[in-house]
């Protein structure tokens, strides 16, 4: 964990937070432009999604607002935007939300179905939009991936719980076959309808 950062105390939002933090901080200047493997999304509308969808999830548990622009249908514009400033904002509202909730009570409030669900699995399912999109942005910009297998089993565990539904929204693509020699990062990816492989030459 970052210096400074703030903990959600969910070890796998925790992880998830500082992959995509590693993925935007290597991101050059010159690199909001470059395409992704989110169809017809730049890097800049990768991250602009990712951190409305941070304070989506805090809005949910906590009642506060949510974004206040529409993190599906982002702008890429980067004018006047310090992006470690407007990530580390989203995400320090996502992590006091999640630090708020009981491991114990039965369910927490979601912004993606089924809206409800137990605490481990919406703090996952938090932590599943930042890792995903952390590993587009890195692969976007040439960058190593962030996830490792440790985060990517969990990851996949709620990824089949949630995932069935928000593809016919277009949200994830069709699953793509598993191949001999995939890591359990490739199989995250593949259920996520994503080319492990997948790079932008």
């Amino acid at each position: 964990m970052s210096d400074g950062v703030i903990s959600s105390g969910w070890d796998v939002l925790d992880a998830s937070h500082e992959a995509l933090r590693t993925a935007v901080r290597a991101v050059p200047d010159d690199g909001w432009h470059l395409p992704t493997p989110c169809a017809e999304w730049t890097v800049a509308q990768v991250f602009q999604h990712a951190v409305g969808d941070q304070i989506g999830f805090a809005a949910a548990l906590t009642g506060e607002p949510g974004p206040d622009f529409d993190p599906f249908a982002p702008s890429g514009a980067m004018e006047g935007v310090d992006p470690a400033t407007f990530l580390e904002d989203a995400l320090a509202r996502a992590a006091k939300a999640w630090a708020g909730v009981a491991p114990d009570i039965a369910e927490v409030a979601t912004p993606v179905p089924p809206h409800t669900m137990s605490p481990w699995s919406g703090s996952a399912a938090c932590g599943l939009d930042a890792a995903v999109h952390a590993w587009d942005i890195a692969r976007a910009t040439g960058r190593p991936s962030p996830l490792t297998p440790e985060l990517a089993r969990p990851l996949l565990e709620v990824a089949r719980e949630i995932v069935e539904p928000l593809r016919s929204y277009g949200a994830y693509a069709a699953v793509l076959a598993p191949e001999q020699g995939d890591d359990d990062v490739a199989v995250l990816l593949r259920h996520l309808g994503r080319d492990p492989r997948w790079s932008a030459s």
